[in-house]
């Protein structure tokens, strides 16, 4: 399963609190897209969750929501984020530590 790092989930709230949606059901949306070479693509997006959607609940209450496809691309990923060269936060995956 997806695993959310306390920083991203952070970051999720901070983005979620900006939309005008009421409710608390938004999330950050990962959905799998083909780009022009025909390779997947993730897509993110501020959302609520549809029908086959997995959701993951991360710290502090923040959502990352995934469709089907997507949820099985990041089984096994890490959710951080990390800044940019200008030093904003961007997302990053990355795989997860098999080490136990």
């Amino acid at each position: 399963m997806l695993e959310v790092t306390p920083m991203a989930a952070e970051v999720i709230n901070e983005l979620t609190s900006q939309t005008e949606a009421t409710n608390d059901d938004v999330g950050l949306r990962f959905a799998l897209a083909a780009d022009h070479d025909s390779q997947a693509a993730l897509e993110l997006s501020l959302s609520e969750a549809v029908d086959g959607d997995e959701v993951v609940a991360a710290p502090a209450g923040a959502k990352v929501i995934m469709e089907p496809a997507a949820a099985q691309y990041l089984d096994d990923k890490v959710l951080d984020v990390r800044q940019d060269d200008e030093g904003n936060p961007a997302f990053a995956i990355a795989r997860q530590d098999l080490e136990s």
